[in-house]
């Protein structure tokens, strides 16, 4: 497809959408699904039918996700800009005889809520706005835009100098600028080369990739053909866990349709790049979100680390020059094209650029998906955002970065939320899973919980992970317990330390994590645990 069609697509499909009197969009992520979403639809579409609504006047859609998952089943009607909340079927005659009046009262959810307001979408623009069955619908949203820009326009450098510009970093968890790691790609000796997207999502509470998977799946494909043409690659795999099946399907859907028009696979929109885009399922393993434990998986191997050197980017799938990112790394690739490096580098902080997705849970009234400025304080997500801790309670922690993260007491809430505060508080950035914590919460309890995680996910292969959290979680059930000692809190503290200097890959490395945060600021919860009086 050349861009000149593309362009008359989009233009098509806009002004076929600007005819059409009301949009009705349901939500058909998975979390709505399982309010019985598809339900709903249909009965939203027998309504409108029975009130006398032809595809003229109205159009019922199943979108993706619209963010507030705590309030599901959601539907959004446009150009109204009204969204409604736990809507039944039963609710479908009233929404539909809404149209052309006031909304339903009883559902009616303020769009204007800080929960909304306060957010600023990049790479969930398009979610809960398209149909992420339909290729046109995204090409109206100026979809694969970027894709024909790039190759009719710009050069690898260029592409690779203008995610330079941007500041991007990697937003699987470590935050390595994505610029640098395209470029040592590009550089690299070797073909073919491969681009993989690593989709392996297991932090508990997080579902941020999932999401964006399910809603907008070609913001994918097109941020991995562009980093393909980028780096010289012309083989590209999606990693993504079996236990997202909404997902996988819509992403064959997506390849499919992609294929058909040609903006994947050989001779992308006229030209002479190749790339193919193939899908590996992952069998749910925790340490394959690690990038040699995922290769190990792709090529068929049992999915356990590996030492580094030599790099991904030098010797990866199959001994050929692969470049990894995640998901959202990936999803921000095409507006970044689109408007430039420097409007991504001019939102953030100074060494965060950009926004961050991230999946609100726990004791929170709003609890589902969100996209802030890098920067904004844990505060505002929290209690502006999230609506903050029901039925009365406190807020005692927010627990950052899965079970790789750290939890941050009410005393840091307004710090800013980045890489380096975030590293500096004892937790981590991550994939982007937010869970909130109130004052019923046990703080040891949450910390062998997260390291009972680690231990069952730990794939065995080397000993200071494999016994290292294995004694932690034995040591954590001793305060649970109340038969710890201080002895027993000092030989934590020394697990800690060796287990994170040791292991041979990430998941080790950063299993003491919840613990060490908990003992920084909750310390007196562990010593109020001690078998005697004097803990010895």
């Amino acid at each position: 497809m050349l861009a000149e069609e593309l362009k008359n697509i989009a233009v098509h499909e806009r002004e076929a959408k600007a005819a059409v009197g009301a949009c009705v969009n349901v939500c058909g992520a998975a979390g709505c699904q399982s309010l019985q979403s598809d339900a709903l639809a249909k009965a939203l579409v027998e309504a409108a039918a029975a009130q006398g609504y032809g595809p003229e006047s109205c159009v019922v859609r199943k979108v993706g996700c619209l963010g507030l998952c705590g309030a599901g089943p959601l539907v959004s009607v446009e150009p109204a800009g009204i969204i409604y909340q736990r809507v039944q079927p039963s609710d479908a005659p009233d929404i539909v005889n809404a149209l052309q009046g006031p909304p339903v009262k009883r559902i009616n959810l303020d769009s204007k809520l800080p929960f909304f307001a306060r957010q600023q979408r990049i790479v969930l623009e398009n979610s809960g706005r398209i149909d992420p069955e339909r290729l046109e619908d995204y090409i109206a949203a100026d979809g694969y835009l970027a894709l024909t820009t790039v190759l009719s326009e710009m050069t690898p450098s260029d592409v690779i100098a203008e995610i330079e510009k941007s500041g991007l970093r990697g937003r699987g968890g470590a935050g390595y600028p994505t610029g640098l790691k395209w470029g040592t790609v590009a550089k690299a000796i070797g073909s073919p080369k491969m681009v993989v997207c690593n989709a392996d999502e297991g932090d508990p509470g997080a579902f941020m990739d999932r999401a964006v998977l399910e809603s907008d799946p070609h913001r994918v494909l097109e941020g991995m053909a562009i980093a393909a043409y980028a780096v010289g690659a012309s083989e590209g795999y999606i990693y993504v866990r079996a236990e997202y099946p909404l997902a996988v399907a819509r992403l064959k859907t997506a390849i499919r349709l992609a294929e058909r028009q040609e903006l994947l696979g050989n001779g992308i929109c006229g030209t002479q790049f190749n790339f193919r885009i193939a899908i590996r399922l992952g069998a749910g393993a925790f340490v394959c979100g690690e990038e040699t434990a995922l290769m190990a998986s792709i090529e068929g191997k049992r999915g356990t680390p590996r030492p580094r050197p030599p790099y991904p980017a030098e010797s990866g799938l199959w001994g050929h020059p692969t470049l990894i990112n995640n998901v959202e790394t990936f999803a921000n690739i095409a507006p970044i094209i689109r408007r430039g490096g420097a409007w991504f580098a001019g939102i953030g902080t100074e060494r965060s650029k950009g926004t961050k997705v991230f999946a609100l849970a726990g004791r929170i009234t709003n609890t589902g998906l969100i996209e802030v400025p890098m920067g904004i304080t844990l505060r505002d997500i929290v209690f502006e955002i999230g609506g903050g801790v029901p039925e009365g309670r406190h807020l005692k922690a927010v627990q950052t970065g899965g079970p790789s993260g750290g939890c941050i007491p009410e005393s840091f809430l307004d710090t800013p939320v980045d890489y380096e505060t975030l590293t500096k508080l004892g937790s981590i950035m991550g994939s982007g899973g937010m869970i909130v914590m109130d004052e019923t919460s046990s703080m040891v309890d949450v910390a062998r919980y997260f390291m009972e995680f680690c231990m069952t996910e730990s794939c065995g292969k080397c000993i200071p992970c494999r016994a290292g959290t294995a004694q932690m979680y034995n040591l954590l059930g001793r305060f649970v317990d109340r038969t710890a000692t201080r002895a027993d809190l000092a030989q934590l503290e020394q697990l800690c330390d060796l287990v994170r200097n040791t292991s041979l890959c990430g998941l080790g490395q950063s299993a003491p994590n919840p613990v060490s945060s908990t003992l920084r600021y909750f310390r007196p919860e562990y010593e109020a645990t001690f078998a005697t009086e004097g803990g010895e």
